[in-house]
């Protein structure tokens, strides 16, 4: 129970309940959602109108589908797939536009809560998925998004199983979800300035890395050698060489994006084999009978698809591999066993993140310059890579690509001044967040500009200060706290604010 904030057990029950529950005593029957008494609420089902809308579409034409798993529990992020009408996986797909809160029915604790930022043509989803587009006056859509995506929120659905209800979100559910209501104008202004400055960064971050994607792959394609690409079904000499039969890599897409790098005008290059290590079980070290706490601690599931850290853990102290900038490699898929998720590599900023440890799923590359480093990242997160390193991955359950595997990867030897435009887009040092200079009025407008320059890694990182001070507003207001309106980092530190500034 340590780890909720709202759900608690009660001091004293009823002879009642106690019959009920089997004469059971175990804590878990009897836990249950309590908010503060003191705060104004109203229901889910008050606030908001789900809507039921359904897509007539036709088999010819191409569509946007988004199933649950597309909804990105880190970030609210939604993604979708292109399918044609006949190929739909849906028989009665619901409408989505521009704007629309969706969420999860199933499995809701587990924080499937997004936002369509994208204004798409034909753009729809699973049943499975509860579509908002219309709330009340009394707040805004960011507003209620923002509480959506907290522990408050999440808690409660959590709290459907102990009170013998399938935590399932559907019409009956809505009725007993509440959502507090801010004491102000000027603090529902406040958090929803926050949520859309949130919104934008996240989106800013998808479309720098589309961009990135562009430029290599322009600079890939304009600069090739006048030899032409023949594909050719593998000699008995090639298979014997490889020792393999279960591979990807004698498939006509694998052998063109090698042909592709490996006739760039500027030739190409291979990881240096004395630059890059694998990952090892980090050292326990006890303090009496507590595991003593210090550096983070990295794995597979912390590093998203855009190249940054997801997330922050602990380390057990004890043995650090991480001792200065580096990428990590993702050596073995964390998605269901497809292998276009092999290979994808994160930015771990030493500077930023001090020493630090990752498991056996990923290998670390250091001793580039940081230019260098951030480009191979960038190219290994481009989408042709994806389909490379799934064709060069092995093992048929778990996707995996070793040492070997990684070595054999080629880099296009892209000139600095290029590798240094990528960087770039990916870690922009310059960008500077003036968080002393904000105010309600001009807040957005210039977290915008800031937009505008930022690479990947400071969009990233001031997403999640503005979702930390977000998350401490919407705690404040759900237990009658004074929301302090802020624009600074605000840690908390035995249950008060620091008060220390989030520097870029």
């Amino acid at each position: 129970m340590a780890d909720y904030k709202y759900i608690r057990v009660p001091k004293q029950i009823s002879l009642t309940e106690y019959e009920q529950n089997g004469y059971c005593l175990a804590p878990s029957k009897y836990s249950r959602f309590l908010p503060c008494d003191t705060v104004n609420y109203m229901s889910l089902d008050e606030l908001c109108t789900e809507s039921k809308k359904k897509i007539s579409f036709s088999i010819k034409n191409e569509y946007y589908y988004s199933e649950i798993g597309d909804i990105d529990v880190t970030n609210g992020g939604v993604n979708h797939s292109k399918f044609y009408g006949i190929n739909l996986p849906s028989e009665n797909p619901k409408e989505l536009k521009q704007g629309d809160i969706v969420i999860s029915t199933v499995r809701t604790y587990r924080g499937g809560i997004g936002f369509i930022y994208d204004n798409l043509e034909n753009h729809c989803c699973s049943p499975a998925i509860l579509v908002i587009r219309d709330v009340s006056k009394k707040i805004t859509k960011e507003y209620l998004l923002s509480v959506l995506r907290t522990d408050f929120f999440i808690e409660q659905i959590s709290g459907f199983l102990n009170r013998g209800m399938y935590p399932r979100l559907d019409k009956e559910a809505m009725k007993h979800i509440l959502i507090p209501i801010p004491k102000s104008n000027e603090i529902l202004r406040y958090i929803t300035l926050l949520t859309k400055a949130y919104l934008n960064k996240i989106a800013t971050i998808k479309k720098r890395h589309e961009t990135i994607f562009d430029v290599i792959e322009n600079e890939l394609i304009s600069n090739q050698k006048p030899n032409k690409f023949k594909f050719e079904l593998p000699t008995i000499k090639e298979i014997e060489e490889v020792g393999r039969l279960d591979t990807g890599i004698y498939t006509e897409q694998f052998k063109r994006i090698k042909f592709l790098i490996q006739n760039y005008t500027n030739n190409f290059f291979f990881i240096d084999k004395n630059k890059i290590k694998s990952g090892s079980t980090p050292e326990v070290r006890f303090i009496g009978n507590i595991k003593a706490l210090k550096n983070r601690w990295v794995t597979p599931t912390h590093c998203s698809d855009f190249g940054t850290v997801t997330e922050e853990r602990i380390n057990i102290e004890g043995n650090n591999n991480i001792n200065e900038d580096c990428i990590l490699l993702i050596n073995r898929t964390s998605k269901g066993g497809i292998g276009e998720f092999v290979g994808i590599a994160g930015y771990y900023n030493y500077t930023e993140f001090g020493q630090g440890h990752h498991n056996q799923g990923m290998y670390r590359v250091f001793n580039y310059s940081k230019d260098k480093l951030l480009f191979m990242l960038c190219f290994l997160n481009c989408s042709l890579m994806r389909k490379y390193c799934a064709g060069l991955s092995v093992g048929s359950k778990m996707k995996e690509l070793k040492i070997e595997q990684f070595l054999q990867i080629p880099f296009p030897n892209f000139p600095e001044a290029k590798q240094k435009e990528i960087s770039l887009l990916y870690h922009n040092p310059t960008s500077n967040y003036e968080i002393e200079t904000f105010t309600l009025d001009n807040f957005l407008e210039q977290d915008n500009a800031f937009n505008e320059t930022a690479g990947i890694f400071e969009l990233d990182k001031t997403a999640k200060q503005l979702k930390e001070i977000l998350n401490k507003a919407i705690d404040d207001i759900a237990n009658d706290k004074e929301v302090n309106i802020t624009f600074y980092f605000a840690k908390l530190n035995e249950g008060s604010l620091t008060g220390n500034l989030f520097d870029l």
